[in-house]
């Protein structure tokens, strides 16, 4: 999954994939150390065992997704980005909706914005579908 917070990722997972696939996110572990690397090796074990799986996280940069590509390639698994392609605007003010630890940060927000690079095949994606939203 790639998209802004407040984009709808999480509920595009459960109609589309929860049913299917095993659902990584950082935010299953708010309170753990090394998160990233957590997620990895949940990823590779789930991968290894044959599951499919789908990472819903923002992953707004290809920095971010790289990792999970290449774990992907090393187990032979086919790699597809979602690109949940939703206004700035429109995500701060889902944001807003939201209460306690679900609510982002607006710096956070803000970052990932300036960070977000949509989706490629150069990446090593198998298939990128964009979704648009709003």
């Amino acid at each position: 999954m790639v998209g802004l917070q407040g984009s709808g990722k999480s509920t595009w997972v459960e109609e589309h994939l929860a049913a299917t696939h095993l659902v990584v996110s950082k935010d299953h572990w708010p309170n753990a150390r090394r998160r990233e690397a957590r997620q990895r090796r949940v990823v590779a074990e789930a991968l290894a065992e044959g599951r499919h799986v789908v990472v819903d996280n923002t992953n707004p940069h290809p920095e971010d997704r790289t990792p999970l590509i290449t774990i992907a390639h090393e187990h032979g698994a086919r790699v597809r980005a979602v690109y949940l392609r939703v206004p700035l605007s429109v995500c701060l003010a889902r944001n807003a909706q939201r209460h306690g630890p679900a609510r982002v940060p607006l710096v956070g927000v803000l970052t990932a914005s300036g960070r977000l690079t949509r989706p490629s095949r150069a990446e090593g994606f198998d298939r990128v579908d964009v979704v648009p939203g709003g």
